[in-house]
């Protein structure tokens, strides 16, 4: 079956159909990974994007349920140069047309991705159409015209009810916004108790967890479509440890009074080299962010930067200079992409336990006993 890409410029690739048959927009954007196919598909991060691999062969080991990296995937097209329908691998539990065809995405290949990937490198990142029907290039164009992009992402992708991870170290509360299943298997790893709340949980919630510190995960779309985190964070912003990632680097940075920005083509792959200026160590990274903080907005807070990009000078990681927070634009967590980082967590473990140490606190049972005996009180009246 034939289908098509049309850009907002009127540029139009025809190619070969192998997912859902389906017409859905977004913003199209390239990923530069060579394998993690399916950690790219399933990263709620790429919520209302048609992503597109530059890497030419695409599907060859096939789709397994434990590499995903949430519970569905949120893309709206997937763009390949050739799609491979046999899967070669012993793990594989069925194809990458399947998956899409499963959840309703389109998926289009045998197009010149080298072309596209130029175009959207030399003007940017822009609105796309894929679409397996017949409909006139002029309908099509004119649909294209009036959509807009998406900025309810953080909203679609993060979970709607509070869940735990249980476990016998410190108490973790991830802030999902569309978080990957990385960062919570990172935690857990290290025994961490885990909660995970909603995008839109409130300052006073998450105290009534009683937490050690608090991870702001990933997610998608600009921070500027969720001002009540960065509510969230300036509140809490001081009375305990604060560790966030990607969006949540965003969403940090922005709390503590500093600006973000969107990138021409954004930051996706699993190869992008990060300088930590306070080592001059270089660490290969696994990125997918769409926006970066500004550099002529950190000076005028209490942010110093940690680390910055060797490609493009942006900045990669932050960290306040009295409270014990810091962030980083990158994905320690990998899932696609290199391990470098992941002493980032035990970082984020031994500032908790430093902090517990210099500033000691009730029993989360005293705590609790308190809250209870407030609310008798309070219904008592």
């Amino acid at each position: 079956m034939q289908a098509r890409l049309l850009l907002e410029d009127g540029t139009l690739f025809t190619g070969l159909s192998f997912g859902a048959d389906a017409q859905m927009m977004g913003e199209v954007v390239f990923n530069t990974g060579i394998t993690g196919y399916q950690e790219v598909l399933s990263d709620p991060s790429y919520c209302g994007q048609i992503v597109t691999m530059t890497y030419p062969l695409i599907g060859n080991y096939g789709i397994t349920r434990d590499d995903f990296e949430a519970v569905r995937p949120y893309i709206h097209g997937f763009v390949v140069r050739r799609h491979e329908e046999v899967p070669s691998n012993w793990r594989a539990q069925y194809s990458l047309g399947q998956m899409l065809k499963e959840y309703g995405i389109p998926g289009i290949s045998d197009i010149d991705t080298r072309m596209l990937t130029r175009k959207l490198r030399h003007y940017g990142t822009m609105k796309g159409l894929i679409t397996t029907g017949n409909e006139r290039i002029e309908e099509l164009a004119e649909r294209l015209n009036i959509s807009k992009l998406m900025t309810d992402q953080v909203a679609r992708t993060s979970t709607q009810h509070l869940f735990s991870s249980p476990g016998e170290g410190e108490r973790i509360v991830l802030v999902d916004f569309g978080a990957k299943s990385g960062i919570l298997r990172e935690l857990t790893k290290r025994g961490c108790d885990v909660v995970v709340v909603p995008h839109n949980t409130t300052a006073e919630e998450i105290r009534r967890l009683a937490p050690d510190g608090i991870q702001l995960s990933n997610g998608p779309g600009d921070p500027k479509d969720v001002p009540y985190a960065v509510k969230m964070i300036s509140e809490l912003l001081g009375e305990y440890p604060i560790f966030g990632i990607c969006l949540g680097h965003q969403l940090f940075a922005l709390a503590c009074g500093a600006d973000t920005t969107k990138l021409k083509f954004g930051h996706r792959g699993g190869n992008h080299p990060v300088k930590e200026l306070s080592t001059n160590r270089c660490y290969i990274t696994s990125q997918n962010h769409g926006y970066t903080v500004l550099e002529e907005s950190v000076p005028d807070t209490q942010l110093s930067v940690t680390h910055i990009n060797n490609n493009d000078r942006t900045i990669e990681g932050l960290k306040h200079n009295t409270f014990p927070a810091f962030s980083v634009q990158y994905h320690p967590e990998a899932a696609p992409g290199p391990y470098d980082s992941s002493y980032l967590f035990d970082e984020f473990l031994q500032m908790i336990r430093t902090h517990k140490k210099n500033n000691p606190q009730k029993p989360r049972q005293a705590v609790l006993s308190e809250t209870l005996k407030g609310e008798l009180q309070y219904a008592q009246k």
